[in-house]
């Protein structure tokens, strides 16, 4: 942990962690507590649970429920090495998309897909925009992997307090074909059936899969995983000083999307998308947003990258 004072009499306060001690939710109910404590607090509000053992593998372990995010044709997806290569010049990039922006994005769909989640429709048109302007073969697989806090999903639910990895990592498969080429509603039901697939049992089945394969690598450029972190509390967290300006990560990865809370400088609210992408994906990533923005209400282009890190 670090903390930097800035001349204008603010500061920042970094932290990393290893994720297989905690996940984002216990990294917040961390840093809640150290902010409590700072302003007085003897104790913080929420006690931590360590109970690890909650979550252990069966035994014999038993795979019931397949956590396809593992799948076995993934394990052997090697990457040519011009992709190796064209993955050694990335980018990170922010992009901020105020509220009515993501709500007039539902226009593209028809009617009865039109209550999505704001969640549901940004992530599925950032996940068309990405493939895209990767340029993949229409034959290639792509694959959308979705960050789900599993707390509840479990039977009985996790203690409040509890502050380990309990995420889980459901997962859709489609073509680059099939995702650009049929209507933005075909990848939105794929992104829907995707988060409803975490349950008590997956869980279970995925601590049994990995005591049995280990933990194999499931990221690669043809996977998009998105982390939506904007009610996960960054925000409220206060060290004595008031609310943060910004809490989060700092950057994304080349497979990992982060959906954070933001305001921009107009005073809007919305959420702040955090990609890194190859660089010479970055322009044609610009241009497909912008125009599934202008498809969707027919007016000027308002998203646009917040923050480039060079």
């Amino acid at each position: 942990m670090q903390v930097t004072r800035l001349v204008c009499g603010g500061f920042i306060v970094g932290c990393r962690f290893n994720h297989t001690m905690n996940d984002g939710t216990g990294f917040v109910q961390f840093m809640t507590a150290v902010a409590e404590i700072a302003r007085g607090a003897s104790v913080p509000s929420v006690k931590p649970v360590w109970n690890r053992e909650l979550l252990m593998a069966r035994n014999p372990p038993r795979v019931i429920c397949v956590p396809h995010v593992y799948d076995e044709y993934h394990h052997n997806y090697g990457l040519p090495v011009a992709d190796m290569v064209y993955l050694e010049d990335t980018i990170d990039l922010s992009f901020f998309f105020s509220l009515p922006e993501i709500a007039s994005l539902k226009n593209l769909l028809p009617p009865h897909l039109r209550t999505c989640s704001k969640f549901e429709i940004l992530a599925t048109c950032i996940w068309r925009c990405r493939t895209i302007a990767l340029n993949f073969n229409s034959s290639d697989i792509v694959r959308f992997v979705c960050v789900v806090n599993a707390r509840a999903k479990l039977n009985p639910p996790l203690p409040v307090g509890y502050y380990g990895n309990a995420l889980g990592l459901p997962v859709a498969l489609t073509t680059v074909g099939e995702l650009c080429q049929n209507p933005l509603g075909y990848a939105l039901e794929l992104v829907k059936k995707a988060k409803a697939e975490v349950t008590d049992e997956l869980m279970k089945s995925t601590a049994d899969f990995l005591v049995i394969n280990g933990r194999p690598n499931y990221v690669n450029i043809r996977t998009y995983e998105v982390s939506d972190i904007t009610h996960i509390g960054f925000k409220d967290i206060d060290y004595g000083w008031g609310k943060p300006l910004y809490g989060g990560p700092i950057a994304a990865d080349i497979g990992l999307c982060f959906f954070q809370s933001s305001t921009n400088n107009k005073g809007e609210d919305g959420i702040l998308a955090m990609v890194s992408l190859p660089r010479l994906s970055t322009e044609r990533f610009t241009v497909e947003i912008e125009k599934m923005i202008r498809e969707a209400n027919g007016v000027n282009f308002s998203c646009f990258p917040a923050l480039l890190r060079l």
